[in-house]
This record gives structure tokens, sequence and C-alpha cells, in this order.
């Protein structure tokens, strides 16, 4: 009996190739030489996507050619590389990996704003070169977390995880979303400049795509002050980074930090230049234990169609009604 045919849309880890390997007649588009061809020759068998959202993106051009597709199993909480708008258009359920990795986007968020505030790379990076010993201490730095108060932008799943961690280390809590949430206690803004102009600090963890370019742009940068500080762990895009550049440049605000960036890997050289601005290579869920969750989930998506059975993780705006 043929295998059920699935389309990879770039490289993925391991544990996930393995499994759809054993489990799909499975074709990759970052191995084929000619793409239209490929697609011409298994786009009318293939049934599932397995996505990690880098390579291409998964949109009406595309599905237009896969007529049997059901199923988009992204890889990673984000799927703005997914036209979800098409997907409903053509019942095609996109399925993502939430969960898995709130806590350790969250260890990262917190981790990335204490680097910032308290300029612990560029602290080690001092003993490191010798100066400690030369020089004498390293300087006293002028930010702290104490009596700072934070403003999340988006407060969902992971959100919420940096917000319990941000009352665990003193500092107060609001939030900025499209709407008010029930059952939150923390007090809701929905004037972005206003939140940055009362707490000084903002953590940004908001879907990316259109809904949310820019958001951050140089009128709320110049709201969170001369002590702001902006922690970026959600998409690139969410912040104008040409606005960024010269707030820090400027000292329009005191300093950044950000794990995810409009190009990347390929960075805008300007970013590398600000020494009052912590850059990490998007390793907000970076680890094995971590990643080998989301790989799984991927799969058990996959597998569940695979079994007629409901996914185990639909996204919203495709929910789930029948194969």
């Amino acid at each position: 009996m043929p295998r059920t045919a699935l389309l990879q849309l770039g490289p993925m880890m391991s544990l996930i190739e393995r499994q759809i390997e054993e489990a799909f007649e499975v074709h990759r588009m970052h191995e084929a030489r000619d793409r239209d061809a490929l697609l011409a020759s298994v786009g009318p068998r293939i049934e599932a996507i397995a996505t990690n959202g880098h390579f291409m993106k998964a949109d009406e051009v595309l599905l237009s050619k896969l007529p049997k597709l059901r199923i988009i199993s992204n890889f990673g909480v984000g799927y703005d590389s997914v036209d979800t708008a098409a997907a409903i258009a053509r019942k095609i359920i996109a399925t993502n990996t939430p969960d898995v990795l709130n806590e350790e986007v969250a260890d990262t968020a917190l981790g990335l704003l204490l680097m910032t505030v308290r300029e612990l790379g560029k602290a080690e990076n001092y003993l490191r070169a010798g100066h400690w010993a030369t020089q004498g201490d390293y300087r006293l730095t002028p930010l702290t977390l104490r009596e700072r108060k934070v403003g999340i932008v988006g407060l969902g799943r992971i959100g919420k995880a940096i917000a319990r961690r941000c009352e665990a280390f003193g500092m107060g809590v609001v939030y900025y979303g499209r709407s008010k949430q029930a059952g939150v206690t923390y007090n809701y803004y929905s004037d972005l400049a206003a939140m940055a102009r009362d707490t000084g600090t903002l953590i940004v963890i908001t879907p990316g795509g259109a809904a949310t370019r820019n958001l951050i742009d140089a009128k709320v940068l110049a709201a969170l002050g001369p002590r702001g500080v902006l922690i970026n762990v959600a998409r690139g895009t969410v912040v104008d980074e040409a606005a960024l550049i010269a707030a820090l440049r400027n000292k329009t605000i005191a300093a950044a930090g950000l794990d995810v960036f409009w190009n990347e890997p390929k960075i805008d050289p300007e970013l590398m230049t600000l020494d009052n601005l912590v850059l990490l290579p998007h390793v907000g869920s970076g680890s094995v234990y971590t990643r080998d969750g989301m790989g799984q989930l991927v799969v058990d998506n996959l597998k569940a169609f695979l079994a007629k059975k409901p996914p185990l993780t639909p996204v919203p705006e495709t929910p789930f009604k029948s194969w």
C-alpha cells in the first residue's frame, strides 16, 4: 500500500526527519534542483507539509499546487510563514508547537533582561580580557531592576510565564494586547506608548505577521525614555529596527536586548556597532530538551492525521472539524 505523500519545506532536526521518513513518502523541497518540476510531479499527491517556517512560506501560491493537502505541521509556536487565510479557504489544518517551549523562552527573556540591564556579558568580557587584574573592578552599572516595572507586549502563554518570573524578581507587571483578558490581575493597557511611558521597560512576546509589523516604532521608543529598556524575544518584524538603531545611538532609550531580527541570520551590521545593545542568535527555545519536545509535537500532529485523529495543537485560525 503506497504511503501518504509529505512535502518537507526546509531542513529539520533529525528527530523529525527520521520519524517522518518512517511514516510518509517524503519529498524535500530544499534538496530539489528544480522545485517547480518537483511540485508538478508530486504536488497532486501531497497531503501533508512539515515546515520550520524559515526555508519558504506555505503561501497561496504553494497551496494552490497541492490540491490534496490537509495538514501543515509547523515547527515553532510562531506560524507567520503559513498563510492561514489560504489554508482556511482550502480546509487545511495548520498546527504549531505551543506550550512545550514556554518556560525556556521565558527563561531566555529574563536572562536577556539581566544581561541588558546589568551588563553581564560585558562584565565577563572585561574579566576574560584581563582588565579586572590590570584596571580594577568593572564599572557600576547605571541601570538596575530595582523599582522597575515591566510592560509585557503580548500576554499569551509565554507572556504569562515571563510575568511570573518578573514578579519573582520584585518587578511590577502590566500588559498590552488586542483586548483585556478575563481572569488576569495585571493592569491592562490599550495604548502601547502609554504603557512604555509608565513602565520604562518593555518585553515583547507578541506573534509576528502583518498585524504586528513595526509595532514597536519611534513613538513607542521615545515613550520609553532615556532610562528605558526594550527586550524582544518575539519576532524581529515586531520592532522597527531603523527606529531602534536611532533610539540607541541617540540615547533616546538606555539599552535593548534582542534575540530576534528582521533579516536573521544576516542582521543589519549597524546593530553590531551599538555598545548599549545585547544580541543573541535566536536562542529563545534553544535547549535539547525543549527542541526535542517541539520536534516530537510536529511528528505527533502528522501521525494524528495519518490515524484520522484530531490534531494535538491546531492553530486558532484553523480549528479542527474533520479530515
